[in-house]
């Protein structure tokens, strides 16, 4: 068990920081100190490990979801660490990674695909109905519609065509993307509440 928990800790950070592609099995067991021999004990193969990778930091993502839900103060508390949330995992994983996952392993793909739509879109319409509640978000949006949006805003981002611009700053553009989502459904009300809760959390 910790022969397998010490790869996949190696395998997250090689992934995150190089592409999944570029990092060879070889290098992993090298850098665990194992023979390749045991990685493949361990895991059927490449697509197995980059699936339990990924397994591994949807669920860590899940759980910090579950943490805020358990410890929030309201609405805007929620959003603004579901932020933070976000900026921490983008600003730690090459983005690359995304766009490889997508087009070569196909069953972690579908992870984040589920991922997106059973917890991420769910949140979102759930946040947005208590907020429309407590006065937060304007009364006639339909937050089915919106948290599909949103959704597209950030799927957008993963474009490939994106990476090749060096000016590109994938963490910055979802951050305005979100920015501008919000103060878009806002009522003033909601408004006053996120800038001033943004101001402390800084």
């Amino acid at each position: 068990m910790e022969t397998r928990k010490k790869i996949l800790e190696i395998a997250r950070d090689q992934f995150s920081r190089y592409g999944v592609r570029t990092v060879t099995m070889e290098e992993l067991a090298r850098m665990a100190g194992i023979s390749k021999k045991t990685i493949y004990q361990e895991f059927l193969d490449k697509k197995d490990l980059v699936r339990e990778v990924f397994r591994n930091i949807l669920e860590e993502d899940r759980q910090k979801m579950i943490y805020i839900h358990e410890q929030e103060d309201g609405v805007i508390d929620h959003l603004v660490k579901m932020s933070h949330i976000m900026r921490e995992r983008l600003s730690t994983m090459n983005p690359m990674v995304i766009v490889e996952i997508q087009k070569y392993f196909p069953e972690a793909w579908r992870m984040f695909e589920d991922f997106k739509l059973q917890t991420i879109k769910v949140d979102l319409i759930n946040v947005m109905e208590k907020g429309k509640m407590l006065g937060y978000f304007r009364e006639e949006i339909d937050t089915s519609i919106l948290a599909k949006v949103r959704l597209d805003q950030i799927a957008s981002s993963f474009d490939p065509a994106n990476f090749t611009n060096p000016e590109y700053n994938f963490v910055e553009e979802q951050l305005v993307l979100m920015d501008h989502f919000l103060h878009g459904i806002f009522t003033e009300k909601g408004r006053m509440a996120y800038q001033s809760q943004k101001a402390i959390e800084k």
